[in-house]
């Protein structure tokens, strides 16, 4: 299992359109997947509980990865997070 501390970049933080992109990616990984803010962890997978932790620009986050693609699923991930918004 690896787990990583990240400040979300994304203007956005992890509302409707990263978030989604976000559990899409999660989706793409045999890795179980885990996001928590402020003690509360979440699924990767669950747009809605993600939605809940209500995740914006400047919070910090810690992500956890365990299983056979954990690394690759990490570095993804953290892309997202840290993405300037603008899709490029």
């Amino acid at each position: 299992m690896i787990t990583q501390e990240i400040e979300v970049t994304n203007p956005e933080g992890l509302h409707t359109r990263p978030a989604n992109a976000f559990v899409k990616e999660v989706k793409a990984f045999a890795s179980a997947i885990t996001i928590a803010k402020n003690g509360t962890e979440v699924p990767g997978k669950s747009l809605l509980k993600i939605m809940k932790l209500g995740i914006v620009q400047g919070d910090t986050v810690t992500l956890s990865c365990e299983g056979s693609d954990e690394s690759d699923a990490m570095k993804a991930l953290v892309t997202i997070l840290q993405s300037d918004g603008t899709g490029s």
